[in-house]
């Protein structure tokens, strides 16, 4: 008799099953997920929404070192032995996470073949990003990084349908996320917008256009009086 294909695993379905050690919230805007320094006793899980993860450093100096969106976990740091959050997370819109606990992640692993994999692949698609963002902050001007960083917000490169409006986000955010200064992200702005990459009025819209950005050095804005041109 054949034997029928086995169904690929669903993470909905995942947090539905587990029993006791989950828990589903919803997430205002702004909202602390967890702290540096917290117990590292859980995985999360974006079931709708988008998060950042932002380390302190003994000076009292903040960076944004990783956004996070629908689909991603979070937090997995616990299954290697971490007994502290290294960083903190906290929402950039109305989200839903839900909240697995270590024991049953771990169970899971070990149960569920298909969950293993995709967890696997999640694993190395964030390692793949961490080396892309490290490439990013080295090499990349602050032009190409904040188009970038626009460009992920809005989910364009990943799977599903791309988000062309942005949730409402400060300069202040944007500067921190790509390691510059909010006058420069405002100067930077202005040019996309100019360039017609770019439209925002409260919310910020998202053209493909701007991926030019990223694949290709656009010319600079010397000074007011020079013409803006785009490739």
């Amino acid at each position: 008799m054949r034997r029928k294909a086995k169904l690929p695993f669903d993470p909905k379905a995942f947090l539905a099953k587990v029993d006791g050690g989950r828990s589903v919230s919803d997430y205002p805007k702004n909202q602390i997920v967890y702290v540096q320094g917290d117990p590292a006793d859980s995985v999360f899980y974006i079931q709708k929404g988008k998060a950042k993860v932002t380390v302190l450093s003994e000076q009292g100096k903040e960076a944004v070192v990783a956004l996070l969106a629908t689909s991603d976990f979070f937090g997995e740091g616990c299954l290697a032995g971490q007994p502290l959050r290294m960083a903190t997370v906290s929402t950039l819109e109305k989200s839903v996470i839900a909240r697995i606990s270590k024991a049953d992640v771990v169970r899971v692993i070990h149960e569920e073949p298909s969950f293993a994999e995709l967890f696997i692949s999640h694993l190395l698609a964030r390692n793949i990003r961490v080396e892309e963002d490290l490439v990013d902050q080295l090499f990349n001007s602050s032009e190409k990084r904040l188009a970038r960083v626009l460009l992920l917000l809005a989910n364009f490169g990943k799977d599903g349908k791309p988000e062309p409006v942005i949730a409402k986000i400060s300069q202040e955010t944007l500067a921190e996320m790509i390691g510059t200064t909010r006058s420069r992200v405002n100067f930077f702005m202005n040019k996309f917008r100019q360039l017609g990459l770019i439209s925002y009025n409260g919310h910020i819209e998202v053209h493909s256009s701007l991926l030019n950005v990223v694949l290709h050095e656009k010319p600079e804005l010397k000074t007011r009086d020079e013409t803006i041109s785009a490739e």
